[in-house]
């Protein structure tokens, strides 16, 4: 059971950020369990062929660093993001300018006291070797198995910030904690949830900011392994679903009559905040098509737009959702 108590400060300071070292990170779990990670089968099939492909990767190093059974993963391969949309470059930094012996506590942490498996044991005897293969590993990985896809799953994440950003200001801080995970709770200035059955961590976030971060590869909150690590929590982003979409909705008949088979198909596509560029992929049309459209459609009052960083999503509105699902 996680418990973090928050303060009114620490409600007022609370943040969102994404990381793409903890995807590259956490997207470990999916290759290892294909059977329980079904939504993204067709990244698991494309990145098992690259992996074949590149004999000069340390596969037993990769394999290793998340615990079998548990799934934990050593807290400074994931660093809490010091930005909301961090560059995985300075994030790799980071990792590198980890101490020797954090990087090789942090290991053992996630290990339980469990005797390590064999590559790691052989990296444990320098810790400063250890820390570097392993940030070595993840950044050849990331640039086989991330990178390629990255657009699209920023996009996911970011939509999801914009979401949880709408319900902070039309809800509440207490309506986004309890929205991340089926156990959350929040009462008497403490949230409470369960992460792993192993791990029993409570602290006060006093001052040090608690930031919530979407992932697509977590089925359920995660956090920090040690208790030292500063507070934040990984929780399932929405619309893991669209990711790997390749075919565009057909709009139903009623609908295209009404506003065009174009407009129809992104008011369809638009079931969570998404940027011209991915509901471009989806829809399998160009940008500047999308953007055409969209803009009849924000002048109408049937989506709405806000930015995130450098991008704009567009999500439908009250009025647009009863356009696109009348019998709802």
């Amino acid at each position: 059971m996680l418990r973090y108590r928050l303060g009114v400060d620490d409600l007022a300071d609370m943040r969102f950020a994404c990381s793409p070292l903890l995807e590259t990170a956490t997207s470990l779990w999916a290759l290892r369990r294909a059977d329980k990670y079904a939504l993204h089968l067709p990244w698991v099939r494309r990145t098992r062929a690259a992996l074949a492909d590149a004999p000069g990767l340390d596969t037993a190093l990769l394999g290793e660093l998340t615990v079998r059974g548990s799934g934990w993963i050593p807290d400074f391969l994931t660093p809490r993001p010091d930005s909301p949309l961090p560059d995985v470059r300075d994030e790799l930094r980071r990792v590198r300018r980890t101490a020797p012996a954090k990087a090789l506590a942090d290991v053992r942490t996630a290990y339980a006291g469990r005797a390590l498996p064999p590559r790691l044991a052989e990296l444990a005897a320098d810790p400063r070797g250890l820390r570097d293969a392993t940030a070595r590993v993840l950044e050849a990985y990331w640039e086989l198995a991330m990178a390629p896809h990255w657009p699209r799953m920023r996009a996911v994440l970011e939509a999801d910030m914009v979401w949880r950003a709408r319900l902070l200001a039309r809800e509440g801080a207490a309506a986004v904690l309890t929205s991340l995970d089926r156990t959350a709770k929040w009462r008497g200035g403490e949230l409470t949830l369960f992460v792993h059955r192993d791990l029993e961590l409570g602290a006060a976030v006093e001052g040090r900011g608690l930031w919530l971060v979407p992932t697509l590869f977590a089925q359920h909150a995660i956090s920090p392994v040690g208790p030292d690590e500063p507070p934040t929590i990984a929780y399932p982003a929405r619309g893991v679903g669209t990711l790997w979409e390749s075919r565009p909705p057909r709009p139903p008949g009623a609908l295209a009559s009404l506003v065009g088979a174009p407009k129809a198909a992104l008011l369809l596509a638009l079931d969570g905040p998404a940027s011209t560029t991915e509901l471009a992929r989806r829809l399998s049309v160009t940008p500047s098509a999308v953007s055409h459209h969209l803009a009849v459609l924000y002048r109408t009052g049937l989506v709405s737009r806000a930015r995130a960083g450098r991008v704009v999503l567009y999500a439908r509105t009250g009025v647009g959702d009863a356009v696109a699902h009348p019998e709802n």
